[in-house]
């Protein structure tokens, strides 16, 4: 699963140069491009793309009332030859912002905190800042690694998530992925239907639960369908069997 990605520039030079360095994510797939305000509004409603890079001056419509005009909220990189606008940027939700002229190194920096707010937030600081970003809807992949690449991890696939310090590790199937995060800040971001907090350390995929079933100390465990048992708080467990009332 890539992240589908819509350039708005109005430079086709710009444009074009920006897709090359962007070859080098294999992560990111570029599923658009518009070359004034208007068309990169219709081209992101229609496309509905996970990350746009918006240039801030383009005819018809400003970069920055693009963002206002589309009703899904990407993740947003503003690009523009005016540092004046960075504020504007940040108040608006953008997970960052590219001066022009811009390279592959400082683009490089910018993708790892695309990749950070979809998986791996480095900071509290970030995940306030990307609150409006994240406002569309809960995550549906995490970026994890394998060996020495970051890879994409769809949500669906993970059985559950478990606390390790200020860590989360991923458990799917018979992997197991480290998340650069803490797991009261992940809850926040999952899709509460799907996902519940049995435990302060655990967090289960009820697509992957077969039963909450009672263990050796009168509390409940929850059984996974690989045969994996994650402990249920007494808290927890006290709403569930109220529930099954």
């Amino acid at each position: 699963m890539k992240v589908t990605t819509f350039i708005a520039d109005d430079e086709p030079v710009a444009r074009a140069g920006l897709r090359g360095m962007l070859r080098a994510f294999e992560w990111v797939e570029v599923v658009g491009e518009a070359g004034d305000g208007e068309s990169a509004v219709q081209g992101i409603r229609a496309l509905e793309p996970e990350l746009v890079f918006l240039d801030v001056q383009m005819p018809g419509v400003l970069g920055t009332d693009v963002f206002r005009r589309i009703e899904h909220r990407p993740f947003v990189m503003f690009t523009t030859a005016y540092s004046e606008h960075a504020v504007t940027a940040f108040e608006l939700g953008a997970v960052d912002y590219l001066l022009k002229p811009f390279g592959p190194a400082r683009l490089a920096a910018a993708m790892e905190r695309v990749r950070s707010s979809i998986g791996e937030p480095a900071s509290a600081d970030a995940v306030e800042r990307l609150s409006g970003a994240l406002a569309g809807g809960p995550i549906t992949r995490l970026f994890v690694r394998v060996g020495s690449a970051i890879v994409p991890l769809a949500v669906e696939r993970v059985s559950w998530f478990e606390a390790d310090g200020d860590y989360v590790i991923a458990h799917a199937g018979a992997s197991r992925h480290m998340l650069h995060l803490a797991l009261s800040r992940l809850e926040q971001r999952l899709d509460a239907q799907k996902f519940t907090r049995v435990h302060r350390a655990h967090i289960v995929n009820l697509d992957h639960v077969r039963a909450f079933r009672p263990d050796d100390r009168g509390g409940l465990e929850a059984e996974l369908v690989d045969g994996t048992r994650v402990p249920v708080s007494r808290a927890r467990a006290q709403e569930l069997r109220s529930a099954g009332r």
